[in-house]
């Protein structure tokens, strides 16, 4: 259940058509800094694998970020000699900030990256944008660490990059295998509305990037690679290790916290027009119930260990109601974003003090079993009085589970007024409702090419993120079938911050 206001804005995702000319439908981004040697031969045969092997438009853009060597004279040589091959130049460095500025600018509606060495073997490109293209799913990564995959590298970097997996699978329950393969591809829309949630400018903006799509229920498709190891690379570990270590915590905190929106990210339940008018995927009584008792078994442990450490110093029914009340306050916070999915601040106060009410009545029951056992006793054992608080806890946690369901955390969407309700309506008109061809061959990418301007487009990083820069008209964005209201203004206060040094 969740009781926030901002309702998710992303359509059911849809297949794109294969009709469009003229605009590609694929945009793999390249992002460099001093690669003046690679640079060419790495553009040279990504075109010609794609010209072979891709059915769609595409189009090859160069993102040089602050290069201070020849870099961008090669690009421009490229963008001049082929016509799929652009090239950006950002006065900053940084490979998540270059990502987001072209990502954010770019009118392609699936859009990809790779690393300038090709590690990962190119056969791997068409299998990673497909369901994207289908709309089978949200966004695709490369993985070195699936059964399949065949890779070959130093013991050094794999043991750093299954610890750094292991890391975010124990601290952010990320449950893709593979957050830093250089080989990751993202739908267009969901791209508008994900990227202002990432912080991040350099290498830890692909893991924050996939942390957020997965909290906030989008799919990843995950693709087996063959990938061999670039033995020159200018990766600097220690730093990157640093870096991506506190970027798990301020992901972590954030998520606890429940500080980013990750509503407006919600899709429809399916693509079915009967399934656009379900309200939501409510958690049913079982779910509820098993997260309620996850929390209750914790909270009445740390209770325990509470009271165990306040009677050292004070008598019985002091130390019950200080554990307690310091129980309850957890107890309500876990059971407020884990059980029941509120999330956000509002209403935290409110439910805090609803659950200090709650916590009243099992203070009355344990307070009066405490009584009941003094009375009939005048000594009673410590272990005989944890038994007894054990017994009165239980009957308290039965109550306290139906005062929050029916009380404190309601779910409230059927006494709403049907204008209030958060419906996705099925696309109505033609703009919205896109006819597709009858099934048969792919059509092959056109041979004439759109003229355009051979220079190189310069603007400084988070221009195009701001929406000042690229954006292509919103009639553009209704030729692939998408509701014109995804479009956002995203707003990255970190682009120019100096002294990144990747």
């Amino acid at each position: 259940m969740r009781t926030d206001s901002s309702p998710g804005t992303l359509p059911a995702r849809e297949h794109l058509p294969a009709d469009a000319a003229g605009t590609p439908v694929l945009d793999v981004v390249i992002p460099v800094y001093n690669e003046e040697k690679d640079l060419q031969p790495c553009v040279r045969r990504l075109h010609d694998h794609l010209s072979r092997t891709f059915p769609y438009p595409f189009r090859i853009t160069i993102a040089d970020n602050a290069s201070t060597d020849s870099t961008p004279d090669v690009a421009r040589l490229l963008e001049s000699r082929v016509p799929e091959v652009r090239s950006f130049r950002l006065e900053q460095k940084g490979r998540g900030r270059a990502l987001r500025t072209v990502w954010s600018a770019s009118e392609a509606p699936i859009l990809a990256y790779m690393d300038v060495d090709l590690s990962t073997d190119l056969n791997a490109l068409l299998p990673l944008v497909a369901p994207l293209i289908s709309g089978h799913s949200d966004l695709a990564i490369g993985s070195r660490l699936a059964r399949s995959s065949r890779v070959v590298r130093g013991a050094k970097r794999e043991f750093i990059s299954r610890s750094y997996n292991l890391i975010l699978r124990g601290s952010l329950q990320a449950r893709f295998s593979d957050a830093q393969c250089g080989f990751k591809a993202i739908r267009r829309d969901v791209a508008q509305l994900l990227l202002p949630l990432v912080e991040d400018t350099g290498w830890f903006f692909d893991t924050e990037m996939l942390v957020l799509a997965e909290r906030a229920g989008l799919r990843i498709h995950e693709v087996p690679v063959d990938w061999v190891d670039d033995p020159d690379s200018t990766v600097h570990i220690v730093k990157t290790a640093t870096d991506d270590l506190k970027g798990v915590w301020r992901v972590g905190r954030a998520l606890a916290t429940g500080s980013l929106p990750l509503d407006r990210l919600t899709r429809p339940f399916g693509d079915d027009p009967r399934d656009r008018e379900i309200m939501d995927v409510p958690k049913g009584l079982a779910r509820q119930l098993v997260g309620f008792c996850v929390v209750g078994g914790l909270s009445t442990l740390f209770y325990l260990l509470l009271y165990s450490g306040f009677r050292q110093f004070s008598g019985s029914q002091t130390a019950n109601a200080l554990a307690l009340l310091v129980s309850a306050v957890a107890n309500t916070a876990a059971n407020r974003r884990l059980t029941f999915g509120v999330r956000g601040r509002a209403g935290a106060v409110r439910h805090q003090a609803q659950g200090l009410v709650v916590f009243g009545i099992g203070l009355a029951l344990t307070s009066g079993s405490l009584l009941a056992l003094d009375a009939a006793t005048s000594d009673p054992a410590h272990a005989t009085e944890l038994a007894v608080l054990v017994a009165a806890n239980l009957a308290a946690t039965v109550l306290r589970f139906l005062l929050f369901r029916a009380w404190v955390f309601p779910d409230r969407r059927g006494d709403e007024e049907p204008e209030t309700r958060h419906r996705v309506q099925p696309p109505t008109g033609p703009a919205a409702s896109p006819t597709y061809p009858a099934p048969g061959p792919l059509p092959q990418r056109p041979h004439a090419t759109p003229s355009r301007n051979s220079a190189t487009t310069r603007f400084r990083a988070g221009e195009a993120a701001d929406g000042t820069v690229g954006v292509p008209p919103l009639e553009r964005s209704r030729e692939w079938g998408r509701d014109a209201t995804i479009r956002s203004q995203p707003v990255r206060p970190h682009d120019t911050d100096p002294g990144d040094a990747r």
